[in-house]
């Protein structure tokens, strides 16, 4: 089994509800919905371009999955994830747009904004202690080659290349999306997440995602409301 800490929209948040009926899948919940049908994206090429992110279901990673070290148990984390989040306030980010990383397409900040850099840095150093080391086969499915020397260290030091300097906050839609087929998607993710773009995400919780073998689909364990955040 992995764990991962997860930001996501508490269970039946509009953001939540829309992105997995978009996905495919409710990580809390477990229900499944067809995929929907467009007159310039079948209903079968959408569910293809949304598998990847459909198995990890809505979210952003904090700090990646991870194999609980031998000296904690699962308890032991849940209770540290309680206690983190009722000490450290939500907060808001300001914009909240729809980006395209390379060739997904995925929610994202308006602009760097600080206090989010700060916070997905703490939960990554505040939750090392529970991160069983990376074996050989993990680092090399990671292709360090190919990562920059920051996030090689990273890697190295966090499991994850992507933390610290190097995280950039991403609710991901879409898996690979050809170039050919970039603009269409593009045009019915905007239509379809009008509704929370432009305007800000409140970072109201932290929630902890479980993997039972790996492959299987993620799946929400528990969500935490930050301090002053209602659940």
């Amino acid at each position: 089994m992995r764990y991962a800490l997860y930001f996501t929209p508490p269970k039946g948040d509009p953001l939540n509800v829309a992105a997995a009926h978009w996905l495919g899948r409710d990580a809390f919940t477990g229900e499944t919905y067809p995929a929907p049908d467009y007159p310039d994206l079948s209903a079968a090429e959408q569910f293809e371009l949304t598998a990847d992110p459909r198995r990890y279901a809505f979210h952003a990673t904090i700090k990646a999955p991870f194999h609980l070290a031998s000296s904690v148990t699962e308890k032991d984390l849940i209770q540290a994830v309680e206690d983190f989040a009722a000490a450290t306030p939500a907060f808001e980010i300001p914009e909240l747009v729809l980006g395209q990383l390379g060739r997904f397409f995925a929610l994202v900040p308006g602009s760097l904004h600080p206090p989010l850099q700060q916070f997905a840095a703490s939960v990554v150093k505040s939750f090392e202690p529970f991160r069983a080391a990376l074996s050989e086969a993990d680092i090399a499915r990671r292709n360090p080659d190919r990562l920059s020397e920051s996030q090689r260290a990273n890697l190295l030091r966090w499991g994850y290349p992507y933390v610290m300097d190097d995280f950039g906050f991403h609710m991901t839609l879409s898996g690979q999306v050809p170039e050919a087929r970039a603009e269409v998607m593009k045009t019915i993710l905007a239509e379809r997440f009008a509704a929370f773009t432009g305007r800000p995400l409140l970072i109201s919780g932290l929630a902890v995602f479980v993997e039972e073998t790996r492959g299987a689909p993620f799946t929400a364990h528990s969500w935490w409301p930050l301090a002053a955040a209602k659940p």
